[in-house]
């Protein structure tokens, strides 16, 4: 018997649909992430770029629990002296909701060189359209996925 190792020709990749209002964001980026990943696939591996596309829609009805509304708080640093800029997840909501999906499925990515080509597998959409419905994208169910 001999052991299978996935090749990059081998790899088959389907399209995956999202809707961010069905789910609070934490379980809409985790499902974006891990199916990027591909996690759900037999013939995962680590050290190739095995995931699907994933199409989130809906990221303006993002439901947000908790206090993350004020509390949540988006850093970045310009390098210079007094370079801090902070928004809160509202004032981010109001102006790009897509981003604030974008950086929550980042920040589940592994830090590594292949996170840059999952990323680009990864579709946001404020509104219900999308044009990739040529692509016959599978709608994920979030309440059937579970804790997966």
């Amino acid at each position: 018997m001999r052991t299978f190792s996935l090749i990059p020709k081998l790899i088959a990749r389907k399209w995956h649909l999202i809707d961010a209002s069905e789910a609070p964001m934490g379980r809409v980026a985790t499902t974006a992430a891990s199916l990027l990943i591909g996690k759900h696939k037999v013939t995962q591996s680590a050290h190739l770029d095995s995931g699907d596309f994933v199409i989130v829609i809906n990221s303006d009805k993002l439901v947000i629990t908790g206090n993350k509304t004020l509390g949540k708080l988006y850093r970045r640093h310009s390098g210079y002296p007094g370079g801090l800029r902070e928004k809160s997840l509202k004032d981010l909501a109001a102006e790009n909701s897509a981003k604030i999906i974008w950086q929550a499925v980042r920040g589940m990515l592994p830090d590594n060189k292949l996170r840059k080509s999952r990323l680009g597998r990864l579709k946001i959409y404020p509104g219900s359209e999308h044009p990739h419905a040529g692509q016959n994208p599978e709608p994920v169910s979030m309440s059937e996925r579970g804790n997966k």
